[in-house]
């Protein structure tokens, strides 16, 4: 895939739009380029079909978690209070990006599919999280947990399918709402005792 300039990638919320509403398979390159603008010509030469379009959505939401989980990752507070942003800023992400988010719930399996996307979170949230839970071991502010990735899997897990649930509906996101509730209930279980 070529490099997508910034104009053209900022017009293709709209696909993500159409995917959110009909689907990968009932969604046409000519809707694409009817609704975002783009001509069809300019689509195929940056892509080589709409599940690439697709595939470009879900990798920059996934660039977008990945800066705010870095920014929250680096901070010198403790760890649990950082693991309590890492939370936010995926649902601070999702919010902004509703569209593409509710394509995935109808494109889960074709996502899974794509081996870069799994690579993508992983890098962008399982590590980050791994890490962020032993260096809340070490300050005190989080418990040992036996295994790191299947915790770090589950918070991302969490947090999609609670943002996922709004987003679906066409509910607004409320951040701090359900940022709130996911983590009392995800830190207290973390909690040392």
């Amino acid at each position: 895939m070529r490099t997508v300039p910034t104009q053209t990638a900022a017009k293709l919320g709209a696909a993500a739009e159409l995917f959110a509403e009909n689907g990968v398979d009932q969604t046409k390159i000519e809707d694409i380029a009817a609704a975002t603008g783009i001509p069809k010509a300019t689509l195929y030469y940056y892509f080589t079909g709409k599940e690439e379009i697709l595939a470009f959505l879900f990798r920059d939401v996934l660039d977008r978690v990945a800066d705010e989980v870095d920014i929250a990752v680096q901070s010198d507070r403790p760890g649990a209070v950082r693991l309590a942003e890492v939370i936010r800023a995926q649902l601070r992400v999702m919010a902004e990006q509703p569209a593409v988010c509710r394509a995935l719930v109808g494109e889960l399996g074709r996502a899974g599919r794509i081996p870069e996307i799994a690579a993508m979170i992983h890098a962008a949230y399982y590590q980050p999280v791994q890490d962020l839970l032993a260096e809340g071991v070490a300050d005190g502010s989080l418990r040992q947990v036996p295994d790191p990735g299947s915790v770090a899997m589950a918070l991302f897990g969490a947090v999609t399918i609670s943002a996922l649930s709004y987003l679906v509906t066409d509910q607004p996101l409320d951040e701090e709402r359900i940022g709130g509730a996911v983590i009392t209930t995800l830190l207290d279980g973390l909690r040392p005792r």
